[in-house]
């Protein structure tokens, strides 16, 4: 009896199964009836020897995004974020203010907090090891609001975001590990920078949610916050670190990281980043990377250190001083022509301002030098001391204006030329 017209119609459900499973469909299992499709002849049609048909979806996990996760690597990471403090204990320098807020890990009554002093002196680093044993790890994100000057700080956001977080109740479960006080913790770093608006509709702030908020004002320039607000917080000034706990905590990531740095090389670190920790170890790390490239590695050495802080080098000081007289007095200077004519005291500062300023060396950088150098020189008279010091302060208000930095350098060391001879 001929087959009907049923048996000769596809298995539908048949060959999506067999599709799944990668395989081609079989002849076997196109002529086989419906009934028989879940039966032994269709384990053996996709057990066949059929061509294999792509699937019609990728596998997991391959792809432009697959593969596994990225996870951060601890040791390239900047070594200012790898050596920030941990905790209040390792805070470098600031002994007064550590020992205030100690206190008040003890008895958790903590006042509104102004910190205030030059960059890289570890205001933000204080406070977020004062949070973080406060709060612990699992609290940290929901009782700390931090904003820094990359964030939009105007009055919109301080009736916004910074008034929601502040009147946002706080939770009693905690780590017992942690004192976790009942109220949260806003963080507003470069606060000098916000406009005077937004300064005033955050005074209201801090009194209205006083209970279950504080705040922690960080600022370079105290006198750009408003008196409202200066008053209504504690103060603590950050000063700038002295030459033996920049010394000490440099020594120590030294050993940390196997960095061969001589006793030179140290003490240009400490003087190029003029109590500045965070820059000095920026600088730290660059010149490490810069002479670890070498084969065999080399140690670190001072003009490497001044050339990445983009100060003038010492010698390149050293022969400026001299034509402007301090050391060599205000003789003539032979420079050894051909004609052997004397070169006069004009002259003679000409060449060397033209010298540095081909070195490509920054006209306020050279004026900055040369003041320390000047003004702390025991054997320039206090006369041409303060002469010295006015014609610096005009020359950097020219530059500031935009002026020629080579005209205004070769003014200000003619001027000095004179003052130092006429002292003489």
């Amino acid at each position: 009896m001929a087959p009907s017209s049923t048996t000769q119609k596809v298995d539908a459900f048949a060959m999506m199964r067999q599709a799944a499973a990668g395989k081609k469909p079989s002849a076997a299992a196109e002529a086989s009836p419906p009934k028989a499709s879940g039966s032994g002849s269709s384990s053996k049609a996709a057990n066949s020897g059929g061509p294999a048909v792509a699937p019609m979806f990728k596998p997991k996990g391959s792809g432009l995004g697959a593969g596994p996760k990225h996870v951060a690597d601890v040791e390239n990471q900047p070594w200012v974020e790898k050596y920030r403090p941990k905790n209040l204990e390792e805070v470098s320098a600031q002994d007064h203010t550590v020992q205030v807020l100690k206190k008040t890990l003890g008895n958790s009554n903590l006042p509104h907090m102004l910190f205030y002093g030059p960059p890289g002196t570890g205001k933000t680093s204080t406070i977020l090891a004062l949070c973080k044993q406060l709060f612990g790890p699992e609290l940290f994100r929901s009782r700390v609001l931090e904003l820094n000057a990359s964030d939009e700080r105007g009055i919109s956001v301080v009736r916004d975001k910074i008034k929601n977080f502040a009147k946002t109740t706080v939770t009693t479960n905690h780590d017992p590990n942690y004192p976790a006080p009942p109220f949260k913790i806003i963080i507003l770093d470069e606060a000098d920078s916000m406009t005077q608006d937004a300064q005033s509709a955050l005074r209201r702030i801090m009194e209205s949610h006083s209970r279950i908020t504080r705040f922690c004002l960080i600022c370079n320039y105290v006198t750009r916050i408003i008196e409202p607000i200066t008053s209504r917080c504690s103060k603590f000034r950050f000063k700038p670190l002295d030459v033996s706990s920049t010394e000490l905590r440099l020594k120590e990531i030294c050993l940390k990281e196997n960095v061969d740095c001589p006793d030179d090389a140290l003490r240009a670190l400490i003087k190029t980043s003029d109590g500045d920790l965070r820059r000095a170890i920026t600088y730290l790390q660059s010149a490490s990377r810069l002479h670890s490239a070498t084969t065999p590695p080399t140690p670190l050495t001072a003009i490497s250190v001044q050339e990445i802080g983009g100060v003038v080098p010492d010698g390149v000081m050293a022969e400026l001083a001299k034509a402007l007289g301090v050391e060599s007095g205000a003789e003539d200077v032979e420079m050894g022509e051909p004609s052997g004519r004397t070169v006069g005291a004009f002259e003679t500062v000409q060449r060397a301002v033209e010298k540095v300023v081909r070195e490509g060396y920054s006209a306020t950088q050279v004026l900055t030098q040369l003041h320390d150098l000047l003004i702390l020189d025991p054997l320039v008279s206090p006369r041409a001391k303060a002469k010295i010091a006015l014609t610096l302060g005009e020359t950097d208000k020219c530059l500031t204006d935009g002026a020629d930095e080579e005209l205004q350098l070769l003014n200000a060391c003619a001027k000095i030329r004179k003052a130092v001879s006429e002292a003489a």
